[in-house]
């Protein structure tokens, strides 16, 4: 609007000096005052632009069985350190924050569609997720680890060689499986809809082992009582991440603003500390 604007007031001044001979003062005034005016358009048009867009709600996409980040207690209720950060953004944005439970499988086509706007649950940063999604920087460390019943005789990564591995359809424990030198040494891998239905085929026997989340696997065998052991070797190390759908800048850019300031006043300390005994918030 501002360049046509402009444009209009140099048509104006060409013609007055062509029926002229020259410009009087009146015609001076009103270019002045088109110009001004002009200027004054694209400055609001500058500000709008530069104004966040007020946010009422965000939905939050979730794993509702993943201890300790999303799950539910023993009153059905959704709690867990992802729920009560996103809570504490939400705070900071000024929106609602609502809670819906999804297929991990198909979270990237509930992203997509638009069902969901956050997916937010122990999201693992990966390349191929970055080049389909808008992800957040870094809030937690996080690792792929290696979890046997405590008598087996798995000791190391290369003991998989012909064993059954157990783990999470969807999860970046298949990306990292898949992508190891030892993937094509395993006997047979079996794909959950969570964790918690690996774990119970690996305290019965029917996996060998279970590659995992680190946090969601230490929480899972301190509040089970699990007769686990975690093996030295892992199958690498990531950090978790929030997603928007690709492109969604405006509400990421707000997420990662409150992301910061809760950091920095102390609040994902303290929810950190609530669920870790520790503060391990990296963002």
């Amino acid at each position: 609007m501002k360049r046509f604007l402009n444009l209009v007031i140099a048509g104006v001044m060409v013609l007055s000096m062509a029926g002229c001979g020259g410009s009087d003062s009146s015609t001076d005034t009103a270019d002045e005052a088109s110009a001004e005016e002009a200027e004054e358009v694209g400055a609001e048009e500058e500000a709008e632009e530069g104004e966040a867009e007020a946010i009422d709600k965000i939905v939050v996409g979730l794993d509702d069985t993943f201890a300790p980040m999303g799950f539910r207690d023993e009153n059905n209720e959704l709690v867990g350190f992802d729920i009560d950060l996103a809570n504490a953004v939400g705070e900071v944005i000024g929106c609602e924050i609502e809670f819906q439970p999804i297929d991990w499988d198909t979270k990237e086509t509930e992203l997509e569609t638009g069902k969901i706007d956050l997916i937010w649950n122990g999201f693992s940063y990966s390349e191929e997720r970055a080049e389909s999604m808008t992800l957040s920087s870094p809030y937690l460390d996080n690792a792929q680890i290696i979890i046997v019943p405590a008598d087996s005789d798995i000791q190391a990564k290369a003991d998989l060689a012909g064993k059954t591995v157990g783990l999470q359809d969807g999860s970046t424990a298949a990306d990292a499986v898949e992508a190891d030198d030892m993937y094509s040494e395993i006997g047979e891998i079996f794909t959950y809809d969570t964790n918690d239905l690996a774990f119970t085929d690996l305290s019965i026997g029917r996996v060998d082992a279970v590659v995992a989340d680190e946090i969601l696997a230490m929480y899972y065998i301190e509040t089970s009582g699990a007769d686990f052991r975690v093996l030295e070797d892992d199958f690498g190390s990531e950090v978790y991440v929030v997603a928007a759908k690709l492109g969604n800048t405006a509400l990421m850019d707000q997420v990662e603003a409150a992301l910061t300031e809760i950091g920095e006043n102390g609040t994902a300390a303290e929810i950190s500390e609530e669920w870790f005994d520790e503060n391990i918030y990296i963002h």
